[in-house]
């Protein structure tokens, strides 16, 4: 193939591009840019993780970690000062506050009547150190008799006891329409009658911290006998009235105090203070200094009134003790029953160690709701969710009986507790039949079921009166308080 012959342009513009390449190369123009470029690029840089550091600086921490002494403010004064009786009231006419105070001073005076100036129940020191000189073989004092019921007495619990001998007032128990009443908003936590005759009154405290007294004899209508105050900011875990002292009634609840309420001075006092739950209050017969009550998780605390501090503190579960019972023939002799699904018997004479050991543990397969001692001290009655209402007798209660009753309450959230009556011979409890069963320890089973149109829900707790056979006291998981009279 024979070359075409290029022409004068093409020739000059070879030449030109040839020279502008040798030109180009001599200045050194191509590794210049090259290098330019390169250095006009984003470095890329690794990014190098800190060490962790073994003790890392901590911005917020409370005093108590930093070992330092706790604001000197803390809780507001607000509400560790006595408030007044007429502060607290929240009822509907405040001159009805003056007629409660008129009422429990009166009854209060008529009780105190009956016991001598001169003597004295020394409390917890003379139960601690034995001495039950001044106790009757019913767990009273000898000087506090009255002519009120008084239950037999009994060196050992009796198997041949049985409801047949209770048949006359048991059968003839009613829930009268006037017996019942709505006292204030919110179900019903604690229910407990003043431990007096000749009136009928009834203080019960519901789930938002505020407690009611009812005078069911109250022809008063204004008020109707009923009278309510706001103590507390959580739900009432227990009240206790003393015979001898009715005019000054201890109050717990989930807000972690502990209030006094003094009808002579019309307040409400601090007795006690705690950032934990308080779940339940109790108190050794007759002895009106010493507090015993749950704080947290398991433990047990004794508190001295008059010194404002713990006398003991003992850790005697693994969860949250449920109720405290003191038996009534020896006071040194208590039970607890508790979350961690057991009930135990403890001697107080014996709770030097932190986990003193126990004279009795009764197992249930779910949570007990509560133990308490019968009115001769010889058995126990424990509550479980685990469907058995469990009988602990014997001289060392060694004899353990399991009766199946039906404790499961569903999505409502109750806790039933079984109760004795005025002997050993029944147990009162709730059922979700808006019924009140009645079980015999005797024969293992339930005898008879409480029912009455007037009925307004579910009763759940319950208080019998220790002088009146036959008055029962039962509050509902609604806000209803009935009083079965015989």
């Amino acid at each position: 193939m024979v070359s075409q012959k290029l022409t004068e342009y093409e020739r000059k513009r070879l030449e030109n591009i040839k020279r502008n390449a040798e030109m180009v190369a001599a200045l050194n123009i191509h590794s210049k840019a090259a290098i330019l470029s390169a250095a006009t690029k984003r470095q890329k840089t690794k990014q190098v993780k800190k060490p962790k550091m073994e003790n890392p600086i901590v911005t917020r921490r409370s005093p108590r970690t930093r070992i330092k002494p706790p604001d000197s403010k803390g809780l507001s004064d607000k509400f560790l000062k006595p408030i007044s009786m007429i502060d607290a009231f929240i009822g509907y006419e405040k001159e009805s506050n003056q007629v409660l105070v008129d009422t429990i001073l009166s009854i209060a005076e008529e009780t105190q009547a009956g016991f001598p100036e001169n003597e004295e129940f020394n409390g917890a020191k003379d139960v601690k150190d034995g001495n039950f000189s001044g106790f009757s073989e019913k767990g009273t004092l000898d000087s506090c008799k009255s002519e009120a019921f008084e239950l037999p007495v009994k060196e050992e619990f009796d198997e041949h006891l049985d409801t047949k001998k209770s048949d006359p007032w048991l059968k003839s128990m009613d829930l009268k329409p006037e017996n019942v009443a709505w006292p204030m908003p919110g179900r019903i936590m604690e229910v407990k009658f003043f431990p007096c005759t000749g009136i009928s009154m009834i203080a019960v405290g519901n789930k938002v911290g505020n407690i009611a007294f009812l005078n069911m004899d109250s022809e008063d209508e204004i008020d109707d006998g009923i009278y309510i105050y706001g103590p507390h900011t959580g739900a009432i875990s227990g009240i206790s009235i003393q015979r001898y002292s009715m005019s000054k009634i201890y109050s717990s609840g989930h807000d972690g105090f502990i209030k006094l309420m003094d009808a002579e001075k019309e307040v409400f006092d601090v007795v006690h203070y705690c950032d934990k739950t308080i779940h339940c209050l109790s108190q050794q017969p007759n002895d009106f200094w010493n507090l015993y009550f749950s704080e947290g998780r398991g433990v047990l605390i004794e508190w001295d009134v008059r010194t404002g501090k713990s006398s003991g503190n003992w850790m005697l579960h693994e969860d949250t003790i449920n109720t405290i019972s003191f038996n009534p023939q020896n006071p040194n002799i208590i039970a607890t029953s508790s979350t961690d699904g057991t009930a135990c018997i403890w001697d107080l004479r014996s709770t030097r160690s932190r986990k003193p050991k126990t004279m009795k543990t009764v197992s249930h397969g779910r949570a007990v709701n509560s133990a308490y001692f019968s009115p001769s001290g010889t058995a126990l009655a424990t509550t479980s969710l685990d469907n058995n209402v469990g009988i602990i007798s014997g001289f060392n209660y060694e004899d353990t009986s399991m009766i199946y009753h039906d404790n499961s309450t569903g999505t409502l959230n109750l806790s039933f507790r079984g109760i004795w009556g005025w002997d050993d011979s029944c147990i009162f409890i709730g059922n979700m039949r808006k019924g009140i069963d009645v079980i015999s320890p005797v024969q293992r089973t339930r005898v008879m079921t409480l029912q009455s149109p007037q009925l307004p829900a579910i009763p759940w707790r319950f208080d019998a009166h220790p002088y009146e056979v036959g008055m029962l006291a039962a509050a509902t998981n609604g806000s209803g308080v009935c009083l079965w009279t015989p």
